[in-house]
C-alpha cells in the first residue's frame, strides 16, 4: 500500500501523476495544490470515486503553509510515506525566446526578479519540502522517497535560461540531500519527462513561434529521431518507470536522469 505526496496536482504533469497513481485504489495519495477548491472540483469531475485521493492547500513559496501541509497530511499517512514528488514549479514565460544576454541588457531589473522567483519557486521552497516531509520518508516502508521533476526538457538551449539556472540548483540540492540521508536509505532523484505538451505554447505570438521554431530545430539536431512532445499520459508513464527501476544499491542516489533513465533527454 505505498503512499505518495505530489505538489502542483492542479494542472499538466501533476494532474498525470494523480491519474496514474490513484488508479490502484492500494495506493494513498496526496496532492498540494495552492487552489484547493478548484483542484477539488476536478478531482470529482475527472476522477469521480477516487477515495484514495486528498488535497491539500498551499502556497509553495510559504513555508507556514507548507508546514501546515505537512502536519495535516500526517494522520492521513499513518505518520509514514513512501513516494514524494517534487513536481510544482515556475516555469518562466518571460525567458521563454530570448537569451539571457539580451533580457539581461534589455530588462536588467525585470530579468532579476523573474531569476529570483524561479528561485523561490523551484529550489528554496522544495529544501522546505524536502525537510518538512523527510521525517515521515524516514518512516515509509519504500525508501525510495523524493524526485525532482524537472518541466523544462533540455538546457542546452540559450532560451528558459533563467528557468534553467533554478533548476541547475535544484539537481544540486537533490544531490546534497541524497548525501545527507543515503545511508538511512532515501533514494533522491531529479527527473526530466523530456518535451511534453501541456499547453504551454499554445498562443504564441508569431516573434515567439520564430523562437520556438528555432528550439525544435535545436533539438531536431540533439536528437534526430525527435518528431514532437510526449502526451503527459506518455511523459509520466516513463517518468514512473525510470523511478521504479532506480535504488541506491544501482548508484542512482543523486542522480539526474531523463524519462529514458539515461542523460538521453529527448
Amino acid at each position: 500500500m505505498p503512499s505518495y505526496v505530489i505538489t502542483g496536482v492542479s494542472k499538466g504533469l501533476g494532474f498525470e501523476f494523480l491519474r496514474q497513481l490513484s488508479c490502484d485504489p492500494n495506493n494513498t495519495i496526496i496532492g498540494i495544490v495552492r487552489d484547493k477548491p478548484r483542484t477539488d472540483k476536478r478531482v470529482e469531475e475527472e476522477l469521480s470515486g477516487r477515495s484514495n485521493i486528498t488535497i491539500l492547500e498551499a502556497d509553495m513559496t510559504i513555508y507556514d503553509q507548507l508546514e501546515k501541509a505537512a502536519e495535516d497530511a500526517t494522520p492521513i499517512l499513518g505518520g509514514k510515506l513512501d513516494y514524494l514528488i517534487a513536481n510544482a514549479g515556475y516555469v518562466s514565460v518571460y525567458d521563454s525566446f530570448h537569451g539571457i544576454g539580451t533580457l539581461g541588457t534589455q530588462n536588467p531589473l525585470e530579468t532579476q526578479q523573474d531569476l529570483q522567483k524561479s528561485m523561490e519557486t523551484n529550489v528554496y521552497a522544495n529544501i522546505h519540502l524536502y525537510n518538512l516531509f523527510m521525517p515521515l520518508i524516514l518512516r515509509g516502508a519504500a525508501k525510495s522517497g523524493l524526485g525532482d521533476t524537472d518541466l523544462a526538457a533540455v538546457h542546452d538551449l540559450d532560451v528558459a535560461s533563467l528557468y534553467a539556472i533554478s533548476k541547475a540548483a535544484m539537481n544540486m540540492v537533490t544531490a546534497k540531500f541524497s548525501a545527507q540521508y543515503r545511508k538511512d536509505g532515501v533514494l533522491f532523484l531529479s527527473l526530466c519527462p523530456g518535451m511534453v505538451d501541456v499547453g504551454r505554447y499554445d498562443n504564441v505570438t508569431p516573434e515567439q513561434q520564430a523562437g520556438l521554431g528555432r528550439m525544435m530545430q535545436s533539438f531536431k539536431e540533439f536528437a534526430p529521431h525527435f518528431e514532437k512532445p510526449a502526451t503527459p499520459e506518455e511523459a509520466i508513464r516513463d517518468v514512473i518507470k525510470v523511478w521504479e527501476n532506480s535504488s541506491i544499491e544501482n548508484g542512482d542516489g543523486g542522480a539526474f536522469l531523463s524519462h529514458k533513465g539515461t542523460k538521453q533527454w529527448l
